[in-house]
């Protein structure tokens, strides 16, 4: 990787440690803010100030409008700065005690909040990022809001995955990069761009002179160069980037033995060309993708799931071998657990974290952000990451992970040894799509790779054409 090509900018870490689900994540941030001394930047697809991100037995409130008031209360030099996507703000604006603590929020002069609009029609800011005094970031997948908590044993009925509200939430798995050094302080040049963009307002570097890192995080990596990626829209002054699709189709490209990924989505029609033609190879690695059964929210189910099955048999035209897998993980007493996570590794020498999902949308329409080590030197630490995922999916031992893998040298074979009732991984089963949905997944209307792809299958008749019944009477 070069700068310019498939990154944006590769940056020293003094640290750098995946946190594996927001039970340790929140856990992370809420130490490391506790520790801000000049300026935290949030920058997120949604936030909500109802949840919770601590217990308060460290003394700070456990909700996270009521911590965030705390931080800039004890410290009079702290500055807050909350960037949120504007869709759907409105309608979150009004959930439970939101108004009452948005207010408290707004009267408070060191407490800054903006929805960011900045964007096409139809797009979305999908960027999680938190970045504290320019010394330490996280950077991934974690958005601070509602249904996200769990912890990596994913229990059935754990009275502690309660949302605001009250209600249990799904069983959820997730992924963020905590990373300090030189990295952080090039994300906080990021965080501070979107902010200029949507504010208009040019923010100064803030080194606190401190050291956020919380001390019970132990770091994976010390001393790594690490790649920051981006996808950026078209759109006003903004440039189009696509650093992030770039590294995609890079990586599929340069896997010799395997890629091991987690992702949200499996939509896009550039990633299922890319593995389709490592699948028409003589011997492909293999590609393993864990994703959730199906997406969350019927709209995305007609998107992402009908694109998914297409992809999948048009793979599987190419797939002799029988290289490409997708499973899904499921808990104890079988249920779905919502994978969230956007993790790649390739090879055991590269580990890719970040929010972008493997969808059209999110490779060039959105705003995205990912982070890399690429280092086959580090191939025995990036191992016990992968081992570290894959046993947390089919509850086992890490090590027995390990060994499995050592003997059979498969990805495949070693799900395929580990798997069994209650809480494992299970086959993909394509569902059997009829006209309509096979339509809506060919035309990209509800996956679009710019703003015209959101209209043009309505605006050509190309879809009332085929269906007459969906003319409006």
């Amino acid at each position: 990787m070069i700068p310019g090509d498939g990154c944006w900018r590769i940056e020293r870490a003094d640290r750098a440690r995946l946190i594996v689900d927001a039970d340790d994540y929140f856990a992370a941030v809420r130490a490391a803010m506790m520790t801000a001394k000049k300026r935290i930047m949030l920058i997120g697809w949604d936030f909500d100030a109802r949840i919770r991100i601590g217990d308060g037995r460290d003394g700070a409130p456990a909700r996270v409008g009521d911590f965030i008031l705390w931080l800039v209360k004890r410290n009079p030099e702290l500055d807050v700065y909350l960037l949120r996507w504007d869709f759907g703000a409105v309608k979150a604006m009004f959930r439970g005690a939101t108004p009452f603590i948005l207010l408290r929020w707004w009267r408070h002069d060191r407490i800054h909040v903006q929805l960011d609009a900045m964007h096409p029609p139809g797009a979305s800011h999908h960027q999680k990022i938190v970045v504290i005094d320019d010394e330490m970031a996280f950077c991934g997948g974690i958005d601070m809001t509602e249904g996200r908590w769990d912890t990596r044993a994913h229990r059935d009925n754990d009275p502690r995955r309660m949302g605001p509200n009250g209600k249990p939430t799904m069983p959820w798995h997730d992924a963020t990069m905590a990373l300090s050094g030189p990295v952080a302080t090039a994300l906080g040049e990021l965080a501070r761009e979107r902010w200029r963009c949507a504010t208009e307002q040019e923010l100064a570097p803030a080194h606190g002179e401190g050291d956020p890192w919380p001390r019970d995080l132990v770091p994976d990596f010390e001393n790594v160069d690490v790649a920051i990626s981006r996808t950026r829209p078209d759109h006003a002054e903004l440039t189009p980037v696509h650093e992030i699709e770039s590294l995609y189709l890079s990586f599929i490209a340069r896997a010799r033995r395997f890629i091991y990924a987690e992702n949200q989505y499996f939509a896009s029609r550039r990633i299922g060309e890319a593995i389709a033609k490592r699948m028409a190879e003589p011997d492909p690695p293999e590609i393993v993708l864990v994703g959730p059964e199906q997406a969350d929210g019927w709209l995305e189910q007609v998107a992402m799931d009908n694109a998914r099955a297409l992809l999948w048999e048009a793979i599987g035209k190419c797939d002799a071998r029988q290289r490409f897998r997708i499973y899904h993980p499921f808990t104890a007493a079988g249920d779905s657990v919502y994978v969230h996570a956007k993790i790649m590794i390739v090879d055991d020498e590269v580990l890719r974290v970040g929010s972008s999902n493997w969808n059209n949308r999110s490779l060039r329409l959105d705003t995205e952000c990912d982070v890399t080590i690429d280092d086959p030197a580090l191939g025995e630490k990036i191992a016990a990451i992968r081992c570290g995922l894959m046993a947390e999916h089919l509850n086992c031992p890490a090590e027995r992970v390990a060994n499995v893998f050592a003997e059979t040298g498969s990805l495949i074979d070693t799900i395929a040894r580990l798997q069994g009732p209650g809480r494992s991984l299970r086959a993909y089963e394509p569902p059997e799509l009829n006209e309509v949905e096979q339509a809506l997944a060919e035309n990209q209307a509800l996956d679009p790779e710019n703003p015209d792809e959101l209209f043009e299958p309505f605006s050509s008749g190309k879809l009332l054409r085929r269906f007459p019944g969906l003319r409006r009477r």
